[in-house]
């Protein structure tokens, strides 16, 4: 599905008065959905263009058909300069597909001169990864998903 036909389906529930909408093509499902606000009203969550296409893989996922376990994201604890690897020129801690221990080390988060270990909530296998390396990152963004 390609981000022209995901833009097209943000904004039909932006216009509408829908709450959910969950679109399949082959085998990729795209869902969108209003959230309550911090007043309780329903407002659709907005995502531009250019955050749409940096991540693109965590508004579409995998179809349930195709799905194994349920996916658990792991988020940035903090505000902070993202390190995917222990030093510059070194290999990253985890990559696509790796399978990884509850507590181990997937990224480092510099905050002020200092360095935030970000651990693996939950044994299992990455299945996404965030392409964000020695860029900020903010408090919530998720940056990886554990299945």
């Amino acid at each position: 599905m390609d981000l022209s036909k995901i833009k097209t389906l943000i904004e039909f529930v932006g216009h509408s008065n829908i709450t959910e909408l969950r679109v399949t093509e082959k085998d990729f499902t795209v869902r969108i959905f209003r959230a309550p606000d911090a007043e309780g009203t329903i407002a659709l969550a907005r995502t531009s263009m250019e955050a749409a296409s940096a991540s693109l893989g965590s508004a579409i996922e995998r179809s349930p058909a195709t799905a194994e376990t349920p996916a658990t994201p792991v988020k940035a604890p903090t505000f902070g300069v993202l390190h995917r690897a222990p030093a510059p020129g070194q290999e990253p801690f985890v990559k696509v597909g790796d399978t990884v221990e509850e507590g181990q080390t997937l990224f480092i988060i510099e905050a002020m001169k200092v360095l935030n270990k970000v651990a693996a909530p939950r044994a299992g296998r990455i299945t996404q990864l965030t392409e964000t390396d020695g860029s900020e990152v903010e408090t919530g963004e998720v940056l990886a998903e554990i299945a």
